[in-house]
């Protein structure tokens, strides 16, 4: 049966997960890509440092994950899934080498933020059932994290404010690309949790850590270094509460009131991903990203080329 989304559209019961090999040009990108908006330029900034480590880590741990998947149907869906994730950490590999190029070092937060994911996700030299045990695990961290960026996808697909704001429109179609592929591979990281374990404490104790951990090392730490070292406002941009409460009133970044909505769900018993964000949302936007589409016409070409 088709599911509903919070929007209480008809969504799809399922679709082939598939990796669009984009490419976003970045040479003119502005350092303070959304006007006159420092501090939630930068805020949205941090996720180019933080999440192709957590990206690139996924893809091994879900590698890994594959011989133990009986369901055809769901290593269908992690191998789209591995694909997809690839090419998010190279697209914002790509955005983070503008900045640098303009003078904005992520060198030690960078740092930070591989040491981090390693202590997360390495196996440590585990083998046998203590290293199933450590890939459950690493399941249902992953799957808390992908309740977070498929909030964060579906709120980037409804910004509109960041267009009205004069949002560097590639740096805009990077984050709805990321954001529609969060939304439309929501359900894969949970669905491999529920197949290798599915116990209800195990899942949600890692979300009960992870999102106060990325909070703070997402807004307080990542932001507030970005805004230390940014050579044009150096140092002189607040952080602050009112900072944030004015941009999320803006709609340039989400209100409090939309995290605290989006929070609890996945402590609940009978949470499933699909119940949150719209399916069908995010494939429309992905038939028209200018860069999925230049992918897609990129990929006829060398096919009518052989």
């Amino acid at each position: 049966m088709a599911t509903k989304s919070v929007h209480q559209s008809v969504e799809p019961d399922r679709i082939a997960l598939n990796a669009r090999d984009v490419e976003f040009d970045f040479h003119e990108l502005p350092l303070h890509w959304i006007p006159n908006e420092p501090v939630a330029t930068h805020m949205i900034n941090v996720m180019h440092m933080m999440l192709p480590e957590f990206e690139e880590w996924f893809v091994r741990c879900f590698s890994e994950a594959l011989p133990y998947i009986k369901d055809e149907q769901l290593k269908e869906d992690v191998l789209g899934f591995i694909g997809q994730e690839a090419q998010h950490a190279k697209g914002h590999a790509d955005a983070l080498e503008r900045l640098k190029a303009q003078g904005l070092d992520p060198g030690p937060f960078a740092e930070q933020m591989a040491w981090l994911v390693k202590l997360l996700y390495s196996n440590r030299g585990l083998s046998g059932r203590a290293r199933y045990e450590l890939m459950v695990l690493q399941a249902s961290l992953t799957s808390a994290i992908e309740h977070i960026t498929a909030f964060l996808g579906q709120w980037v697909l409804n910004a509109k404010s960041l267009d009205a704001a004069g949002a560097d429109p590639v740096m805009l179609d990077l984050l709805r690309w990321h954001g529609a592929e969060e939304v439309e591979h929501r359900s894969v990281a949970y669905d491999l949790y529920q197949h290798l374990d599915g116990g209800y404490v195990r899942r949600v104790v890692p979300y009960g850590l992870v999102l106060p951990a990325l909070v703070w090392v997402w807004i307080i730490v990542g932001t507030r270094y970005l805004l230390k070292n940014d050579p044009v406002v150096q140092g002189n941009a607040s952080l602050d509460p009112l900072t944030f409460w004015r941009a999320s009133r803006k709609g340039i970044l989400p209100t409090v009131w939309e995290i605290v909505k989006m929070a609890p769900g996945y402590l609940m018993p009978k949470y499933h991903p699909s119940k949150y964000g719209s399916t069908s949302q995010a494939v429309a936007y992905l038939a028209n990203s200018p860069a999925a589409r230049s992918a897609i016409d990129r990929q006829y070409l060398q096919a009518s080329a052989r």
